[in-house]
């Protein structure tokens, strides 16, 4: 098992398998005319599966692909066929771009769960946020999921004056349709522009919703970052991820992999392991996981509380939300 210092069990590996994307979306990428990392930095097909086999054999259960956008990988059909025949539930992040041209490969690596980014239900306000005009492509491959009968988290950054006038379209889309609305409180990282006073809080989401909706709150699952909610009627959910409000760390059972190969222990932690450099180099990989996880902090990467309101973004170091992997 892989443990922290907190007796905490981390059975959840995140693998990042680009930084590249097809959208521009500022609150994750820092600017418009990012350098990408080159090829040849990046973990192979056969790499990203080995260490995943070492994760899975020191008690990795769940294994959650993200980006970037994952999809734009040329060779992203091979990871996920790979990393299928690993005894683990597979899933992945996505913004929908790309969906109708790996349906097949999804179904035959039996991933029937997918989260999809979207911050808007407005074409208008979808080009303004991504910086790309693809919003009819993403709800047109929304829909196809939904005839295949994938489940599908809608995955919504909410940022006071931006979309937050967009909760309850939100909370309407779920009415006859069987999407799981997420939405997530605006968090800090390098070059997205936070500021405190564009986070809308779990309450203030709340709120917004009860003034039209009547909902009840749902059982959470063990090791839940969302806080889940259903209306009665309604075919879909909605749920609140409030990293800066309320944090969810004391259950915390996440690990990342960058696309570059190195370890974090937190969204937010400041030190990486670089195991991609110790794989190529046939050193042990496993006291190198064990060790990151022992420095796990107790919340946040330990470079800030949840007293939100009087962080300074600039004094924070991480990288750029792209180059994590969400």
């Amino acid at each position: 098992m892989i443990v922290d210092g907190f007796n905490r069990v981390h059975n959840y590996l995140r693998i990042s398998l680009t930084d590249n994307c097809n959208l521009r979306c500022f609150y994750c990428m820092p600017e418009e005319d990012y350098i990408f990392t080159p090829a040849s930095q990046l973990m192979q097909v056969d790499e990203i599966e080995a260490l995943a086999k070492i994760f899975v054999a020191e008690g990795v259960s769940k294994i959650r692909l993200t980006g970037g956008e994952p999809l734009v990988r040329r060779d992203a059909a091979d990871i996920i066929l790979a990393l299928s025949k690993l005894p683990v539930q597979l899933t992945i992040t996505t913004n929908g771009t790309r969906i109708h041209e790996f349906v097949e490969v999804l179904e035959q690596a039996n991933i029937r769960s997918l989260n999809i980014s979207l911050d808007t239900l407005k074409a208008e306000k979808f080009q303004l946020v991504t910086r790309r005009n693809q919003f009819d492509l993403v709800k047109k491959n929304i829909q196809l999921l939904l005839d295949k009968n994938f489940h599908l988290k809608i995955n919504v950054v909410v940022m006071n004056g931006l979309n937050d006038n967009e909760i309850n379209d939100f909370i309407e889309w779920t009415k006859d349709t069987p999407v799981h609305v997420r939405f997530i409180e605006f968090m800090p990282f390098s070059g997205n522009r936070w500021t405190s006073n564009k986070v809308f809080t779990m309450q203030q989401i709340l709120e917004v919703i009860g003034e039209k909706y009547l909902y009840t709150r749902l059982q959470d699952e063990k090791h839940d970052t969302a806080k889940k909610y259903m209306i009665p009627g309604h075919a879909g959910t909605f749920a609140v991820i409030s990293t800066m409000s309320a944090n969810f760390c004391g259950d915390c059972n996440r690990m990342r992999l960058t696309a570059d190969g190195k370890m974090k222990n937190c969204l937010f932690s400041k030190q990486e392991t670089d195991l991609l450099t110790a794989l190529r180099s046939g050193k042990e990989i496993v006291p190198l996981i064990q060790q990151s996880i022992r420095s796990k902090a107790k919340e946040l990467g330990g470079q800030f509380t949840a007293d939100f309101e009087h962080i300074h973004a600039e004094e924070i170091h991480n990288r750029s939300m792209i180059t994590i992997g969400g």
